[in-house]
C-alpha cells in the first residue's frame, strides 16, 4: 500500500509559526503533525506501506524535506518528496504524486488528526471517512444508503443535503483508476470554483460502477489555527497517556510538579515550576519559577518567571513576561 500526504499549503492561519515551520512539522507532543497521520494511518492495516509520498510546496526548504524523508523512513517505507506549485484543489494535489497513484492507496490530507477504531477492509472498491458536521457549507459532504454505500458527492453544499462531512481521509483499492479519473478532470477543465476537486472524480467513478463506502472515525482532530492545535495537543495527550512514554528518561524535575497527562521531552529541564495539565516541552527547553498550562513549548526555549495558558511557542524562544496567552513563533523574545 501506499500513502499519500497532500500538504502544500503555507498555514496562514497558524503564523508566526509556520514562517519558519510547515504546519505539518509542528510537534503534538514530541512527534511533528504528519508523523502521526502515519502512525494512524499504519495501525488502520497490516498491509506493509511501500511509498509514502509528501506533496509540499517548494518553500518549505531542504530541511523540511529531510524531516519527512526520516518520517517515512522510520516506517521503512520509501519517502518520496512532490511540488505543487500553484493550490488548484484536492485532485490537483493528489495527482502531483502521479507516480505513487498504484495499487492500494491511502490519502490523508495533512491538517487532520483521526482517532480510529477500525481496519481497513482492502476488498472494498473505496472507503471515503466521514463525521456529522454541525454546518456542512464548508465541508465536501456524501449521502449514503442503509448499507452504508455511498449515492452522492457533494462539494460544499450551499442548501442542507446532508451533515456527513468528508475529513480528507480516502483509501481506493485501485489507484491507476483514480489517477485517470483525476487526469480525466485536468485534461477536461472540470473545475468548481476554480479548482480541480477530487469529489468530481469519485462521482465519475461511481458512476462507473466504482463501490465507495462510507467510513467513521471516532474523533476528528484539527490543526488549523492555534486554538485548534491545542486542543488537538489535549486530545493526543489524552488518547496516548496509557500507550506512549510522554516523559523523556533525560529531563530533569526539580522542585516541580508536573498535572498529568504532559509531554516532556529530551533534556528538557523543569525547576521550580507546575506544568500542566495538557501542557507539551519539546526537547531542549527550560523551565524555571514559572506555570505553564495547555501550551506548547517548542525546541530550545527559555521560559522563566512567567504564567502561561493556552499558548503555542515556537522553538529557540526566550520568554519572561506578565500572565497571557501567547502566541510566538521561532527566536522571539519577550522581557
Amino acid at each position: 500500500m501506499n500513502i499519500i500526504i497532500p500538504m502544500a499549503g503555507m498555514g496562514k492561519r497558524m503564523r508566526p509559526h509556520t514562517l519558519t515551520t510547515p504546519k505539518p512539522l509542528i510537534p503534538i507532543a514530541g512527534k511533528p503533525m504528519v508523523h502521526r497521520i502515519v502512525e494512524d494511518i499504519i495501525n488502520t492495516t497490516d498491509q506493509k506501506i511501500e511509498e509514502i509520498a509528501f506533496i509540499i510546496s517548494r518553500a518549505f526548504g531542504e530541511e523540511a524535506e529531510k524531516n519527512l524523508i526520516a518520517v517515512a523512513t522510520k516506517f521503512g517505507a520509501i519517502g518520496k518528496i512532490f511540488y505543487q506549485d500553484t493550490p488548484l484543489g484536492t485532485a490537483h494535489a493528489i495527482l502531483c504524486a502521479s507516480e505513487c497513484l498504484k495499487g492500494n492507496v491511502f490519502i490523508a490530507f495533512a491538517d487532520t488528526l483521526f482517532k480510529a477504531a477500525f481496519s481497513i477492509d482492502t476488498n472494498k472498491d473505496a472507503i471515503i471517512w466521514t463525521q456529522k458536521v454541525e454546518d456542512p457549507s464548508s465541508f465536501g459532504v456524501v449521502k449514503i444508503n442503509d448499507e452504508g454505500l455511498i449515492t452522492e458527492f457533494i462539494e460544499k453544499p450551499k442548501d442542507f443535503v446532508s451533515d456527513l462531512a468528508i475529513i480528507g481521509v480516502y483509501y481506493f483499492k485501485d489507484g491507476e483508476n483514480l489517477k485517470q479519473e483525476l487526469q480525466y478532470l485536468l485534461d477536461h477543465d472540470i473545475k468548481i470554483k476554480g479548482e480541480y476537486q477530487i469529489t468530481d472524480a469519485m462521482e465519475n467513478m461511481k458512476q462507473k460502477g466504482v463501490q465507495f463506502y462510507s467510513g467513521n472515525v471516532e474523533e476528528w482532530l484539527d490543526c488549523g489555527n492555534k486554538d485548534a492545535t491545542l486542543y488537538t495537543l489535549e486530545r493526543v495527550l489524552e488518547i496516548k497517556k496509557a500507550s506512549e512514554s510522554l516523559q523523556h528518561s533525560s529531563a530533569i524535575i526539580e522542585n516541580s510538579t508536573i498535572i498529568q497527562p504532559c509531554f516532556i521531552g529530551e533534556n528538557v529541564q523543569v525547576i521550580n515550576s507546575i506544568i500542566g495539565p495538557h501542557s507539551s516541552l519539546e526537547a531542549n527547553s527550560k523551565v524555571t519559577n514559572s506555570i505553564v498550562q495547555n501550551s506548547i513549548v517548542g525546541e530550545h526555549s527559555n521560559l522563566k518567571s512567567i504564567i502561561i495558558c493556552k499558548s503555542l511557542l515556537g522553538n529557540y524562544v526566550n520568554c519572561q513576561a506578565k500572565p497571557e496567552e501567547l502566541s510566538l513563533g521561532d527566536y522571539s523574545f519577550t522581557s
